[in-house]
This record gives C-alpha cells, structure tokens and sequence, in this order.
C-alpha cells in the first residue's frame, strides 16, 4: 500500500484505496487500443468487457486502479522513471488492466484411454492420460510478454501429449505402481485470506495490508512459505472469544458492524443511538457488561488447553501456550512443541513422541581441539548438538556453537564423530575461477534443506550428505543449471541440438513451450515464427531470432542504491563536535552543601 501510495502521487496510478471493478470509458479505450497495437486486432474483442462488483460492500467511488491518464504507459517506457518493487507493482497493474480488456484464452484438451492386457492372467486394464495445449494464448499473452522464459511464465504448465489415433499399437512400458492420495484444503496465504475477508465483508482495501500485519505481530499465525499457519496462542485466544463473547466473534457480526458504519456514513442511522445501544445493549447485553463480566466465568487454564487426545492408560494429552512457547503436558509430563509444527500436525502419536523423547542432555565426548564438551540435545527447533556449556545467567560470555542434526540422524544414537562434522558446516567448497570479485562457494544446511551459495545466489541440493561431499566442479554445473523453486520439476528435453550461437558462443537447442516451439541459447529465448518448422530450423535461423530477440528484450529490472543526502551525512558529522562543544562550555553545576543536621 505504501509503494502504491508512492506511485499514485507521483501520477502513475489511479487512485488505489478502491476494490471497485469498473473502469471509466477513457481506461477502457486506453486498454483495447494498446491490446490492439502490441498484440494485434485478434486479441482484442468486439465490446469492451465490464465486470460485475464481486465484493460486498464494494467502496466504488473510485474507479478501478489502473496505469493514470488516456495512453497507458507500458512498463518498458517507464523504466527509467521506476525500478525495483515500484516498477514490479506497476508492472502488475498495467497488465491486468490490458489483460482485463483482451480476448478469452483457447485450448486444446486432450484425454487418451489406454488399452492393455496384463502378461499370464489375460485381465484387461485401462490407462488414461490427459493434457492440455494452449492454442491462442489470449489475455495470457499480457501475462508473458517480456518474460526471458515463456514455458514457465505462468505457474500452472501443463501436460503436453505426442499425437495419438485409435489403434495405434504402444511399446510395451515399465509401469510402475504409485499412490495417490487427495490434498486437503490448502493453507491461507495472504491473498487468499484476503480474498476471504472480501467475501464476508470484512475489511476494506485500506485494512487489510495491516489485518496481515497485526495477526502476525501479535503472534496469532506465522508464515511456513507463503502459508499463515495459526499458532497455538490463537487457539486459546479464539477459545476465549468464543466462548464468552461469541457474538462480538462472529463472522456475521464483524460484516453487519460494516454495514451500520455505512448506514451512519451515508445518515441513515444515529451515531449516538447505534453507540449506546453498543455499549450499554439494546436487545441483550452490551460491551461494557460482557466486559464486567467475563474475568470472573474465564478459567485460565481452561481456555489455554488444547486437547489433544487420549494415551493407551486413558490419560489426557493436552497443548498449552507457556511463557517460553508451547509445550504438550500429560498428568504431570511435559515436553516443547517445536516452533515449526503446525497445530494441524500435532497427532497424539506425535504428542506422544515428543513426550519420550529425551529430555536432558546426553554428553557425546570432548573436542580434540578446543576441548571443550560436546552435548546433543533436544530443543524447541528439534535436536541439535552443541559444543561447551552455555554462559551462566547473569553473566556475559560468547554462546557455545551449535548445529542441528540431520533427518537422517537420532538423538539417541548420535555420535562424537558426527557431532564434529556437523560443527564443520557450512563448508567453504572453492571459490568460481570466472568470478572477478572471488565470492566463496559454501555448503550449509538450512530450514529447507542442504543447499548452496554463492552471494546472494543459491542452489538445492538433493541430499544433506552431500553438504560434505560436493566438489567445486559438481557445484560449479548446479549454479550452471537454471534456477527452480523447490520441488519444481525437471525442465522438458530439448527436442533438437543445433549448434553454438555466433554471439554468445552458446549450445543452441530447440524447445516445445506453451505456446509453442522456440530456440534457447540459455539466458535468451525467442519464439519460432510463421513458417519456421522445429525440425528444419537451422542454426543461422536461430541466430538471427535470438538476435532479434536481444534487440527487443526490456531492461533487467534492478533496484537503485540509495545514496544518502550530502546534507544529511555532514550534518550527521558535525552532531558529534556540537555535543562535544557543549560539554565544554556547559559549567560544572555547584556542590549542594551538607545540611548541618
């Protein structure tokens, strides 16, 4: 909010505090005519599209928010005005607005049914395969424009299947068995809770940046990804509410509370009234007496327990919310609820486990080099070794070194030899022979998993073993490689090899994308045109595509260093000798004398 507060008085943006979806006639004129001109007549359809308020409540004074004035300024032309998260969040808006404007996307769905019959029991099976080709891009084409890789512009790629025809005959293939289970219903991110609230009528535009904030200052969810996963705190919080102010705690409440400030906005209700009847109550009782009332019906420790479920004796097992995190108590047991463990995930079975783990401190030996004595050791963010004592309360001294296991490691069976390995990380693996500023490559071990850096560059690696292992040469072929979000999976084969690129001195290849076939040298990627065939393509007509395509490609977005006012640094110079002027000259202030009792 405060970036698109920058861009809309800097006359970028419409004004933003707005969740209407109507756009004046000059925005929709500006949309269609610039879809027209970068992306042909084809794009753009007959009339313009008007969408239908979705939001309750909807503040639609305003029209929607858009790039400002008559001629859209696409995000290439301001480059030099923007950079950094004020270009990106232009950049967005100007595409959706264009994108509002432009023709449905096509598709091509394709299902095949596969016939076979399993070798020695002559029982029939059936196996299917299903994909999708994206025929005329449509309004995803705003979407991708600019991208240096349009197959993975758009997150959600999809299945592309050769040319099949009833008959056809397979090769026999090596099956193998895989289970599959559903999902359950994906965690909240900001934006889809964000698009909750709009449903309820909670909130408006101008609240909701800091609802995401509060929730998280307050401690009431924390972020695993881009997911709010809600801690234990909230739970006993919403126990409380519920339980003795279920009214003020309701959905419906929160959406008829806007709905009355609207009323009293727009002069149809008394402000006066509506507050009276708030605080002291119409029909039943008011805040003020809920409030009186409540400290004496709130059983602390009612409301701060959490069932969990039931061990083999019959026992109880609980979560409760303590002053150093939470902990899961059974009869008089306790142990920590690590700080990255969902609620969600919080089993019996797995209550129960972290209830035997053990709960001291097992003594693994004494380092050879400094002597020192080497625990492993339980902790809130799981077991973890660690070399020395820790300094005693009250007193100053540097904390002992500590690294965490690997999931393939026990806290029970942990040795001293792997405890000195682990304090070896991250590991130092060389340092890149082209690089000029000669930034060391190091292997660590992080909440994700083993990886790599280099800078500010990463890179996965597949197993925590290879934190010891991978060489500068193995490291150097992983940067090399394209970097992919986690779990993303293998990019597709080329489907030819076409030689070195005159300019870049790079391998060539052939590539089937989204939206079709296109040519890649690795950094610079150029679409096939009308007429070129993936199977007849040279390396000639490669060049000259990718030629064009460096010519024509926008500028690496980067964000400007800020350089701090001359003024400013002077001043912040001359603070010190002012104040060291002033205790000069300020007198010594007098003995107060004795009194002579």
């Amino acid at each position: 909010m405060r970036i698109a507060q920058g861009l809309y008085e800097r006359g970028f943006i419409t004004y933003m505090r707005t969740d209407s979806t109507n756009l004046s006639q000059t925005a929709l004129d500006a949309a269609r005519s610039q879809a027209r001109e970068l992306y042909g007549d084809s794009y753009v359809p007959a009339e313009p599209r008007i969408y239908a308020r979705k939001v309750k409540n909807a503040q639609e004074a305003h029209e929607a928010i858009r790039p400002a004035g008559d001629r859209f300024r696409t995000p290439r032309e301001v480059t030099g005005e923007l950079s950094g998260q004020d270009l990106a969040l232009y950049e967005l808006i100007w595409k959706r607005t264009v994108a509002s404007q432009m023709a449905d996307a096509k598709g091509l769905t394709v299902s095949a049914r596969i016939g076979a019959r399993t070798a020695g029991t002559g029982r029939d099976a059936v196996f299917a395969a299903s994909g999708r080709t994206i025929t005329f891009p449509g309004y995803m084409r705003a979407y991708v424009e600019g991208s240096d890789d349009p197959d993975a512009a758009l997150d959600d790629r999809e299945t592309l299947l050769p040319p099949l025809a009833e008959g056809n005959v397979l090769p026999p293939p090596e099956l193998e068995a895989k289970a599959h289970a559903t999902s359950p219903p994906a965690r909240y991110t900001e934006a889809s809770l964000v698009k909750r609230l709009e449903e309820l009528g909670i909130g408006r535009p101008s609240t909701y940046a800091s609802i995401m904030q509060t929730i998280q200052d307050r401690g009431y969810v924390w972020k695993k990804g881009a997911a709010l996963v809600p801690t234990w705190t909230a739970f006993a919080v919403i126990n409380v509410l519920e339980q003795h102010f279920g009214d003020l705690a309701d959905y419906a409440f929160t959406a008829r509370l806007e709905d009355d400030l609207d009323e009293i906005a727009a002069g149809r209700k008394e402000r006066e009234q509506w507050l009276h009847d708030f605080w002291f109550g119409d029909d039943g009782p008011g805040l003020s007496q809920l409030v009186a009332s409540a400290p004496e019906g709130i059983d602390a420790a009612a409301v701060n327990t959490i069932p969990v479920g039931i061990d083999d004796d019959g026992v109880p097992v609980v979560v409760k919310p303590g002053k150093f995190g939470p902990y899961v108590k059974r009869g008089d047991d306790t142990a920590s609820v690590p700080d990255d463990l969902p609620p969600d995930e919080m089993t019996i079975d797995r209550a129960l486990e972290l209830l035997a783990a053990p709960s001291g401190d097992r003594e693994l030996g004494t380092d050879p080099e400094t002597g020192l004595t080497v625990y492993a050791k339980a902790g809130r963010f799981g077991p973890y070794v660690q070399l020395g004592e820790l300094p005693e309360k009250g007193t100053k001294g540097a904390k002992p070194k500590t690294a965490s296991l690997f999931e393939t490691m026990d806290l029970d069976t942990v040795t001293l030899d792997d405890a000195l390995r682990l304090f070896t990380l991250p590991r130092v693996v060389g340092v890149d022979p082209a690089d000029e500023d000669a930034t060391p490559i190091t292997a660590q071990n992080g909440r994700y998993g083993p990886y790599l850096k280099k800078g500010s560059d990463s890179r996965s690696l597949e197993t925590e073993e290879q934190l010891f292992t991978v060489t500068l040469d193995e490291a150097l072929a992983i940067f090399a490689q394209p970097k992919r979000r986690r779990g993303q999976a293998q990019p597709a084969a080329p489907l030819r090899e076409l030689g070195d690129d005159p300019a870049s001195g790079k391998p060539v290849v052939v590539k089937d994308g989204r939206f079709g076939p296109y040519v890649t040298d690795g950094e610079t990627n150029a679409s096939l045109r009308k007429g070129d065939r993936p199977e007849e393509i040279t390396i000639e007509r490669a060049a000259e595509l990718l030629a064009i395509r460096r010519e024509t490609a926008p500028r690496k977005k980067g964000r400007a260093k800020k350089k701090a006012p001359a003024k400013k640094a002077a001043a912040k110079k001359k603070a010190p000798a002012k104040k060291a002027a002033a205790k000069k000259k300020a007198p010594a202030k007098k003995a107060r004398p004795k009194s002579s009792d």
